[in-house]
């Protein structure tokens, strides 16, 4: 197959730094890293609480061990317990791109409960013949919380220097991706946006394009029929089966070709094919079995008041923090150029009905007479409305929106009558991301796809957002926003 060889992008990328250890070393590193990174600050949270409320123990009469063996057995039996409890929790699965605020989660569940165990087997100890350490329950509050707290933190360290780590060639895994139509290149698109993945993507596999084709800077280096042969010849890790069109009996026979060789096999979703992965539930009517799509969670009206009293909460503390800084924002802009300082547009929101969205005004006063839709280094936008449309700012008066109910903090971003008609028309199921509020940011927004963006490609991330709410997916979208502003990962936003 003379027409296998991996992509001169991949192989440049790769070659930034070679690492003299194998992945497989690499990856032991890396994991007993993170152990040692949590032991650290689990043992240094209890140490340092117990340590702080030494005295005020021994001052209320507390009689402490006088053999350290007791101290010391304690640590051993904590430490255990902590590295049993966290590995339970998948804490060392090690997967790529998982979400942070999930792992936050899954570490306040680990160290709740390695305290609470640890707690326990303590006070059991005299049963058994052996002597327990004494711990007051400030010692234990204190200790619970410096462990969190040093767990989230680390955590988020380690994140950072892996993620540096694998985008110069270290603890890479080579990708195989099956499908070059519209899914395949989204999942090409999504890894190069996010090069601390490691993600080291050879070529696509595809039955409709030729074999040595170029796709967005991959090449085409077989049909799905030839994926062993692929897979052996670029030594790929794991293959991403992302195919539009194509019957379960023909995705079940690509992944047992696939699973002949070494590799982890993941499927993506085609074009929402299962209405964003819906869960079907079986019914009957008279006897006769009816299959029924889940409606979205935001249907349920207990979801609705719990998203509105997050959109209020959060929406309120936001204007009583940024009104100092939108009243500089509106005085810069008035000393830029004369116009209003607010721009109002009608946009479309829940149910297809109109709303004035609010925006501090970032272009000239005749933009709309100029054009419509905004573009990279678009002349018609002024120097502070750059800035502003470079960091977000402007979008800050969308925040009166959300307080009077027009909008969410989160939810698909609203679009002019106009774009909603044609969208619709070309889009299958674009309509339906109206049957929830227009947000502030969303789930696409996070992703990178905002501007000058594919709409076919937020579709499906409004879509899924759509589809699968939670209260902590909005949490999640609204911290990764925030985190974004913060270290200036705007992207495309211009």
């Amino acid at each position: 197959m003379a027409a296998i060889s991996s992509s001169p992008q991949q192989r440049a990328a790769s070659a930034r730094l070679q690492p003299r250890l194998s992945q497989r070393a690499w990856r032991a590193i890396l994991r007993l890293s993170l152990i040692a990174g949590d032991m650290l600050a689990i043992n240094g949270g209890f140490i340092g609480a117990f340590v702080a409320q030494l005295d005020a123990m021994q001052a209320a009469g507390v009689r402490l061990p006088a053999e350290p063996i007791v101290f010391i057995r304690f640590v051993l039996l904590y430490n255990l317990i902590a590295v049993a409890i966290f590995t339970f929790n998948g804490l060392y699965a090690m997967r790529r791109g998982a979400s942070r605020v999930d792992e936050a989660f899954k570490v306040f569940s680990a160290v709740s409960l390695v305290t609470v165990i640890t707690l326990l087997i303590n006070t059991m100890l005299p049963e058994f013949g052996s002597e327990d350490v004494p711990l007051a329950r400030d010692v234990l509050v204190w200790a619970w919380g410096s462990a969190l707290a040093g767990c989230v933190f680390l955590r988020a360290v380690y994140r950072s220097a892996v993620g540096w780590l694998r985008s110069r060639g270290i603890d890479t895994r080579r990708v195989l991706i099956v499908g070059a139509r519209e899914p395949g290149q989204l999942v090409w698109n999504t890894i190069r946006r996010h090069p601390g993945l490691g993600y080291r993507v050879q070529g696509f596999l595809s039955d409709t394009t030729p074999i040595g084709s170029d796709i967005a800077g991959l090449p085409v280096l077989g049909c799905t029929t030839q994926i062993s042969r692929v897979v052996r010849a670029t030594h790929a890790d794991e293959v991403i089966i992302a195919l539009s069109g194509r019957s379960s009996a023909d995705l079940v026979e690509i992944i047992a070709h696939a699973e002949d060789e070494a590799v982890a096999i993941k499927v993506y979703p085609d074009t929402f094919q299962l209405i964003t992965n819906n869960d079907v539930s079986i019914g009957d009517l008279s006897a006769l079995p009816l299959v029924s799509v889940k409606n979205a969670a935001l249907d349920n009206p207990w979801n609705r008041a719990l998203k509105r009293g997050l959109d209020l909460i959060v929406t309120t503390g936001l204007l009583l923090v940024g009104a100092p800084i939108m009243t500089l924002i509106a005085l810069a802009i008035r000393l830029e150029s004369r116009g209003p300082v607010f721009f109002l547009q009608e946009r479309v929101g829940m149910d297809n009905q109109p709303f004035w969205m609010i925006k501090f005004r970032t272009m000239r006063v005749d933009a709309e007479e100029l054009g419509t839709w905004t573009t990279q280094n678009d002349p018609r936008v002024t120097r502070v409305g750059r800035l502003l449309r470079r960091t977000s700012l402007d979008e800050l008066p969308q925040l009166i929106n959300v307080l009077i109910g027009d909008m969410s903090l989160v939810g698909p971003r609203p679009e002019q009558t106009r774009w909603v008609e044609q969208f619709s028309q070309q889009i299958p199921r674009y309509m339906r991301r109206h049957k929830e509020k227009a947000g502030l940011t969303g789930w696409a927004q996070v992703n990178g796809l905002r501007g000058d963006t594919s709409i076919e490609e937020r579709t499906r991330y409004d879509l899924y957002y759509v589809e699968n709410w939670s209260l902590l997916f909005d949490i999640k979208i609204i911290l990764r926003t925030i985190a974004n502003f913060l270290t200036g990962k705007q992207e495309n936003a211009y």
